[in-house]
């Protein structure tokens, strides 16, 4: 009996379902501030040695300076998402915020009420059900997956999948306390600010879109990543285990993307593009070579990175790569892409999405 970790979402299951979900539209918003690591670093209270640049690829990443937060940054990529799709915000049926931090109007925990509601609102998607999902830097694409399984099933057409991530505040309170390489908030320094939407509408059966979204949660490594608050400094504190997860990660994801690769009934040569959490770029790296080591096989282009230019913007670091791609030209229609989330918890998942040619030429592209 072979072992299955995933819970999986594919259309290669006993019961097929009556649509498919395509992707309409990927939208994202970052700051206009840039701040480099040597500017970061620059600001630490003791004297710590550390190339942060070398151990982590990352040159610089865009931060709020105050002018934006959760909120705004949430609500400036849904617009960016709509307008690239051309679909109006009254047809969305359902909005879902998946962002970590809930900065709002100055306070640092808006809880009520919800996030979802307050940008729903913001963007004039007045008809539309809200609910707020978190599940650490995994939670746009779990956002996916639960929507996924709705527009299959017909419960719902179009869905708004949000995050907006001020984040960057962890890394000015990491600033005041890190003394040295072993310091578990030196994880903090590689976080960066940014907004990101993802509209997910039906499509007939066997359209290009969604072909799997599976997800496990390891959690004998859940203490490895914790936040919160610590002391007199505003909003959290995060302290991490960096070197764990990635073990961690390594021991696990091949396995995990085997099972995907085989409920798929694909090969890891069958996709075309690899976008994984964009934590650091020697750890994608160094993932990507062990996932080839023990498959035997690759993706048919390298890992895409852009932590080197925007650093880790937790929840929507998927969708501001996509996004940084489709711009490029570098997708083109009929590929196919896996999304592969690595968030604390363990949290493992996979999402892989096929872009149609609809969506492609949106972004100056064609095949």
């Amino acid at each position: 009996m072979v072992k299955r970790w995933l819970v999986m979402e594919t259309e290669n299951g006993d019961l097929r379902m009556p649509f498919a979900t395509r992707l309409a539209g990927a939208g994202r918003h970052l700051p206009a501030t840039h701040l480099t690591t040597t500017d970061l670093m620059s600001t630490t209270r003791h004297s710590t040695h550390i190339d942060l640049e070398r151990l982590t690829g990352i040159r610089e990443r865009r931060v709020s300076v105050g002018d934006e937060d959760s909120y705004t940054l949430a609500i400036s990529a849904a617009l960016d998402c709509l307008e690239r799709s051309s679909r109006d915000a009254g047809s969305i049926d359902v909005v879902v915020s998946c962002s970590i931090t809930k900065f709002h109007g100055g306070l640092t925990q808006w809880l009520e009420p919800t996030m979802s509601s307050a940008v729903a609102q913001a963007i004039g998607a007045q008809g539309a059900m809200t609910f707020d999902l978190s599940n650490a830097c995994a939670g746009m694409l779990t956002g996916v997956t639960v929507m996924n399984n709705w527009i299959r099933q017909g419960i719902v057409e179009r869905a708004l999948v949000v995050s907006g991530e001020y984040i960057s505040q962890l890394g000015q309170n990491a600033a005041q306390h890190i003394r040295n390489i072993m310091s578990k908030e030196l994880a903090s320094l590689t976080l960066g600010d940014a907004g990101a939407a993802l509209l997910l509408e039906r499509a007939p059966a066997g359209s290009d879109g969604i072909g799997l979204a599976g997800f496990t949660t390891v959690a004998d490594y859940s203490r490895l990543c914790l936040a919160y608050p610590k002391g007199g400094d505003p909003g959290a504190r995060m302290f991490t285990n960096s070197r764990g997860i990635q073990r961690a990660a390594i021991a696990d994801t091949p396995l995990l993307l085997h099972e995907v690769l085989d409920a798929a009934g694909i090969s890891l040569h069958d996709i075309d593009h690899v976008i994984t959490h964009q934590t650091s770029a020697r750890a994608i790296r160094k993932g990507m070579a062990e996932v080839t080591a023990t498959l035997g096989d690759s993706p048919r282009h390298d890992a895409v990175i852009t932590v080197d230019r925007y650093g880790n913007t937790a929840s929507t670091t998927h969708t501001v790569a996509l996004v940084e791609e489709l711009e490029a030209g570098r997708i083109r229609a009929g590929e196919t892409v896996a999304l592969i989330a690595l968030a604390s918890g363990l949290e493992i998942g996979v999402v892989l999405l096929t872009l149609d040619e609809e969506l492609v030429a949106r972004y100056g592209h064609s095949h």
